[in-house]
């Protein structure tokens, strides 16, 4: 049977990011994509015009409607916008018995806040606990443990910082970091992965493309899939890194601001 992903996110109207990113990858990927939609936002290339949250109980009946009669081989977390529904999904990506990829939303591609802050709390004390892996970015790392990543040298202590809430794996997305920050220099985008114990060190080349709305939920998505796919947490990283980096060099203009990735470039290559 063709293995199956749940996203638990948030819908982007010019399908970009969200939803829509998350189910692209995962049919580019080789896997059965399934939704919880938890939040609808209005959005575009020019940021996010507004966003309205749904019922925690409407989330629950949705999660529950797809794991107890099909099933999920992964399931992966994006925007999830309040403390009450980082709790619900915490608790429900809890008692299922899959791998879950968190990515610890915390503003858009345009800067547009996606998560309130009194629901911070509840990611590092519930929802980060829960995580098979977690994917933050460098200002999801500021915003989380309050460590601030300005070169390489300072993704592994970011690292240690993340792993403390209790996520079993940890991937520091270096891709913010500034053109001279990294070791090998501006031609480089850096990730760190680790377990607190084993690190794997990913490295892809820095596309001068400005079109990168989606990177987040491609990444986390795109991880997930290898998950469900048998791969272990290093393996599906590694993969999924490759992908979105292929995926950001074809990213494309749409609308007037910034343009996605292309979620098919394999597709069509």
């Amino acid at each position: 049977m063709i293995p199956r992903v749940l996203t638990v996110a948030g819908s982007d109207s010019g399908g970009g990011a969200g939803i829509q990113a998350d189910l692209k990858t995962m049919l580019a990927l080789g896997v059965h994509g399934m939704s919880v939609i938890t939040a609808v936002t209005a959005q575009n290339s020019l940021g996010v015009q507004g966003a309205w949250e749904l019922p925690v109980e409407a989330v629950r009946a949705q999660y529950r409607s797809v794991v107890d009669d099909i099933g999920v081989q992964a399931v992966k977390t994006g925007m999830l916008a309040s403390a009450e529904l980082v709790g619900t999904v915490a608790e429900l990506i809890s008692g299922t018995d899959a791998p879950a990829v968190v990515d610890p939303v915390g503003v858009s591609k345009h800067g547009d806040p996606l998560l309130a802050a009194s629901a911070l709390d509840t990611v590092r004390t519930q929802l980060l606990p829960a995580a098979t892996v977690a994917t933050p970015n460098l200002d999801e790392v500021a915003q989380l443990t309050g460590v601030r990543v300005e070169s390489e040298d300072d993704l592994r202590p970011a690292a240690a910082a993340v792993l403390e809430y209790g996520p079993r794996w940890v991937l520091i997305k270096g891709g913010h970091l500034s053109a001279d920050a990294g070791r090998a220099g501006g031609n480089q985008a850096v990730d760190l992965l680790t377990d607190g114990s084993a690190e794997h060190w990913l490295r892809a080349p820095r596309h001068d493309n400005r079109h990168t709305h989606g990177t987040g939920c491609t990444l986390a998505s795109a991880i997930a899939s290898g998950l469900a796919k048998g791969l272990s947490v290093p393996e599906a990283v590694t993969a999924a890194k490759e992908y979105v980096t292929g995926a950001i060099a074809a990213g494309f203009t749409l609308g007037a601001g910034i343009g996605p990735v292309d979620h098919g470039w394999r597709l069509r290559g």
